[in-house]
C-alpha cells in the first residue's frame, strides 16, 4: 500500500540543526529536524526519558539533545544513546519539490482524526 502524504512545511522553513512542531489534537506533537546535511528527520515531540521537548534540543549529526537532562536521541530511530535507554516514535518523513511531507497513516495512528494543525512557524503565507 502506498503512503498518503500531509504537507507540513518547506525544507527551508526547517532551520539547519533546527526544528519545527507539527501540532496534533491526539497522540502528541511531532518534531520535524534538519540537519547539518540539510537531512529531514521526524520525531514524537517528547524524549523518553522525563517527556521533554525534543523540538527545543540540539541537533548535532544525526543525533537531538533533550533540553531537559541533555539525553542524546537519534533521529533515525528515536533510540536514546547508551546509558541511557528508550525511545521515541519516529515519523516517516519524505521530501519532494522543497517540501516536507508525512505519512498520514503515522500521523493518525496517534488517536486523531482530523488534519493535524499548522506547524508551528513552518508554513509560508
Amino acid at each position: 500500500m502506498s503512503a498518503d502524504w500531509i504537507e507540513v512545511c518547506g525544507v527551508d522553513d526547517v532551520p539547519v540543526l533546527g526544528s519545527r512542531v507539527v501540532e496534533r489534537k491526539a497522540g502528541g506533537n511531532i518534531a520535524i529536524f534538519r540537519n547539518q546535511a540539510d537531512v529531514v528527520f521526524a520525531l514524537l515531540d517528547r524524549c523518553p526519558h522525563k517527556g521533554g521537548p525534543l523540538s527545543q534540543g540540539i541537533v548535532f549529526g544525526e543525533r537531538v539533545a533533550c533540553p531537559l537532562h541533555n539525553w542524546s536521541i537519534g533521529l533515525v530511530d528515536g533510540v536514546a544513546a547508551l546509558p541511557d535507554e528508550g525511545c521515541t516514535k519516529t515519523f516517516t518523513v519524505k521530501v519532494d519539490g522543497g517540501r516536507v511531507y508525512l505519512d498520514a497513516h503515522e500521523v493518525y495512528a496517534g488517536g486523531g482524526t482530523s488534519a493535524p494543525d499548522v506547524p508551528t512557524n513552518a508554513l509560508a503565507a
